[in-house]
């Protein structure tokens, strides 16, 4: 199985903050150099070509096993193998009876996500990766020229044999040529559950040198890593297969462009890796390691994608700050990132500070002055700019509400000043549904007033001061059906 690392998305703005000259970030953040074996590998592929001992050390090392203690083992094995092999045998023949050899010697159990070198060698349990990587290292070892094949998350190999290829699926001891073979087709996917992509599929599968389908032992790792959002651990070995397929232009991440390649080019892998990390940062709430980190890495690999990181690790501490009710901080925590960010992203960032403001003071606000105050505030706000027409809006409409609501608070209740102060905002302000509704519903209250005074006087039978009261009414609200109802009360009682 092919692992595919994933990718952490987040949502970025855009900014670049300062960073210390002087830091010991290598103490505090993944490894972002190379080892200098993944170097020293890539240069003697390209002076020399891989011998089958090279690739088995690169296999060993790109499965984390420093000491190559499985050398001895591949050794061992090729040993055997050339002599089990008879000179009779055609080429295919030799290859055919290697991917057998395999199975009945070293290869023990399939198992999805073993992909090292080494483990196969010690246990026999193998997947797809470490199975064809040990499988070119035997073909190579007795002069047999092979490849490697992957599909969309699966990898096998191929040789090359008088001018004819043949697929070899690695995970199946009858999957030499398997697209004539029964006893494959029989048992293929039982055990991988992989289907084989055949030659004629070219979209669908893609060949693959030899140290690439090693590399993707680094690869995997690197997948599983990430599964387990183990995402410092993947870095490292993101830089060293970069380095082990590209050599010194593995930081050259601005080049890298999108392709709809299954092999995707291992430095835009490597800049997913960086980022990944950066953002299991964000995701601790460690803002502040995700920008250092960030300057860090994009001191060698340079990238557009850092400008969006910076941002989306300012966003989320102003937000943060934002939850916390803390705006002075929020305030100067973007005002001192003033001179690294674009005016743009600066006003996007300015615009959320002031939005959080008003909102905590129209909620907080008890005096109608203290909600005037804020009315005249916001729309400077809406004026300059700071403040989006919608938005200003919105809070204009909730400010008037809640000081209208202030104007006839308990005791006094008094519906004729919050009706007065609606009817001056609605033509101050424009037609407004919602101040119009909330002028309805304060009017409704006077007449309710008016019918609840009418009702206690008519009761205590002081008619005359009853009839006063709802006259006073009737000639405020003249069209009131409540209010003429009780009109009508007193017609009948006369």
């Amino acid at each position: 199985m092919i692992i595919k690392p994933s990718i952490t998305s987040l949502f970025f703005l855009a900014l670049i903050i300062s960073f210390p000259a002087k830091i010991n970030a290598q103490n505090t953040f993944p490894r972002i150099e190379p080892e200098s074996k993944a170097l020293d590998y890539y240069r003697l592929g390209v002076q020399s070509g891989y011998s089958w001992t090279a690739l088995a050390e690169i296999g060993l090392w790109a499965s984390g096993d420093a000491n190559f203690s499985g050398m001895d083992k591949i050794k061992s094995t090729v040993s055997a193998l050339n002599s089990a092999i008879t000179p009779d045998l055609s080429e295919k023949e030799k290859a055919e009876f290697i991917l057998s050899y395999m199975h009945k010697n070293i290869l023990k159990n399939y198992y999805l996500y073993q992909t090292r070198l080494d483990t196969l060698l010690s246990n026999g349990r193998y997947n797809c990766v470490s199975s064809a990587v040990f499988y070119i290292i035997l073909c190579k070892a007795v002069g047999i020229n092979t490849s490697g094949v992957m599909t969309k998350d699966h990898a096998f190999a191929m040789v090359h044999i008088n001018g004819q290829n043949f697929d070899v699926e690695t995970t199946n001891q009858y999957g030499f040529d398997p697209g004539n073979r029964k006893e494959f087709h029989d048992s293929s996917g039982k055990t991988t559950g992989f289907a084989y992509v055949p030659p004629q599929n070219y979209r669908d599968r893609q060949t693959i040198s030899q140290i690439e389908l090693v590399s993707l032992i680094l690869n995997n790792r690197i997948g599983e890593y990430e599964r387990a959002n183990n995402f410092s651990a993947s870095v490292p070995l993101a830089v060293d297969r970069a380095a082990l397929l590209l050599g010194n232009s593995y930081t050259k991440t601005s080049e890298v462009l999108t392709s709809d390649f299954l092999f995707v080019d291992p430095r835009k892998d490597l800049m997913d890796r960086l980022l990944n990390y950066g953002a299991s940062l964000l995701r601790s709430n460690k803002e502040d390691d995700g920008i250092r980190w960030a300057v860090f890495a994009s001191s060698i690999y340079p990238d557009t994608r850092w400008q969006e990181f910076f941002s989306a690790a300012v966003n989320n501490r102003i937000s943060k700050y934002i939850k916390e009710k803390k705006i002075q901080d929020a305030r100067n925590f973007l005002e001192n990132q003033k001179s690294f960010i674009s005016e743009a992203d600066y006003v996007q960032f300015d615009i959320l500070i002031v939005d959080a403001e008003f909102f905590n003071k129209a909620n907080d606000f008890k005096t109608p002055e203290e909600g005037n105050e804020i009315l005249t505030a916001v729309e400077k706000a809406r004026a300059s700019g700071r403040l989006p027409e919608k938005r200003a809006s919105e809070l204009l409409t909730y400010i008037i509400q809640k000081t209208a609501m202030s104007l006839c608070a308990p005791p006094g209740k008094d519906w004729r000043a919050a009706i007065r102060y609606l009817e001056n905002a609605i033509s101050k302000y424009g037609p407004n549904r919602e101040l119009e509704q909330s002028l309805r519903t304060y009017k409704a209250n006077l007449v309710a007033d008016y019918h609840n005074r009418f009702a206690a006087e008519w009761n205590k039978k002081n008619f005359d001061e009853a009839e006063r009261i709802l006259n006073e009414g009737l000639a405020e609200f003249p069209n009131d059906k409540q209010l003429l109802s009780d009109k009508q009360t007193i017609a009948k009682n006369r």
